[in-house]
């Protein structure tokens, strides 16, 4: 009998040292201290009663639905930063496992860290990840509105607007709706850049050149009217306007498209008071 209780009191100790070794073990993980002994904590031996084996397992279940809980949270934060990384052409693993090296792909789920700071830093990471995104859009946006206007002003060939469809097509979109990969990639905005910087620099030379035809258009009008004018001050003028890059070019050549307008009105009422002359002089000879 003796030696049954023995065995019995050996058989309790274990079950209580099982129970403690997981309650150590997940309070470790919680708290990020993953380097535990592997001894096994000291079990008090002056109360082995069921009552005290229920109390240690009640809690061994409160802290197994946390360790879930926090699983839980971990797993969707990786897959927050895996898609944010997708969209913004960055490197997921590097990006995770800087937060923890447990987070990569090649470590099984429940190996993953769940401690307080892992969390903390996830939170933080998907929360600047999330700001990176919101700028890169708004600055490809700010790109894609300069492409239109520079397109629409110096009549681009569809063709060649096409080459920056993956820029316009996120025009009107929100932080998001912008799902694909690579969307919000640092090189696919210096594209961008590069062409607004391009198309600038095009834009001088063209407006000029639109420039000049609008003002020898203007002056024909005038010099059918007899009206003298003096055309190298007024393309010097022109140059230097666009040059100084003070007025907008849609804006200047809106203005000589008025003034053409203008002209062409004064012309017709100085024409009739031609002809009458004419007559008269034909009239008095």
């Amino acid at each position: 009998v003796l030696e049954q209780l023995w065995q019995q009191k050996e058989e309790r100790i274990k079950e209580f040292s099982d129970v403690q070794s997981q309650i150590q073990q997940i309070c470790g993980e919680i708290a990020g201290n993953l380097n535990l002994s592997d001894a096994s904590p000291a079990v008090d031996e002056s109360d082995l009663s069921l009552k005290k084996l229920d109390e240690y397992q009640s809690e061994l279940q409160e802290l197994q639905k946390e360790k879930s809980e926090r699983l839980h949270k971990v797993l969707e934060f990786v897959s927050t930063v895996h898609d944010l990384c997708a969209v913004l052409g960055m490197d997921f693993f590097s990006t995770v496992t800087e937060v923890h090296p447990s987070l990569n792909d090649s470590t099984g789920v429940q190996s993953k860290s769940i401690s307080n700071d892992t969390l903390a830093r996830l939170a933080k990471t998907v929360l600047t990840l999330k700001e990176d995104k919101k700028q890169r859009l708004q600055k490809l946006q700010e790109l894609a509105s300069q492409l239109i206007d520079l397109w629409n002003l110096m009549d681009t060939h569809p063709e060649e607007r096409s080459l920056f469809d993956h820029v316009t097509c996120n025009m009107s979109a929100s932080v998001d709706e912008v799902t694909v990969p690579g969307a919000l990639a640092l090189d696919l905005i210096e594209q961008a850049e590069v062409e607004v910087e391009r198309l600038d620099q095009l834009k001088a030379s063209r407006m000029k050149e639109i420039a000049f035809k609008k003002q020898t258009e203007l002056e024909e009008i005038f010099a059918r009217a007899h009206v003298e004018i003096d055309p190298d001050a007024a393309r010097e003028k022109i140059m230097a306007l666009i040059d100084s890059g003070n007025v907008e070019p849609a804006e200047l050549l809106a203005d000589m498209d008025n003034q053409i307008a203008k002209a062409k009105e004064e012309s017709l009422s100085r024409k009739d008071i031609l002809d009458k002359v004419e007559k008269w002089m034909s009239a008095c000879e």
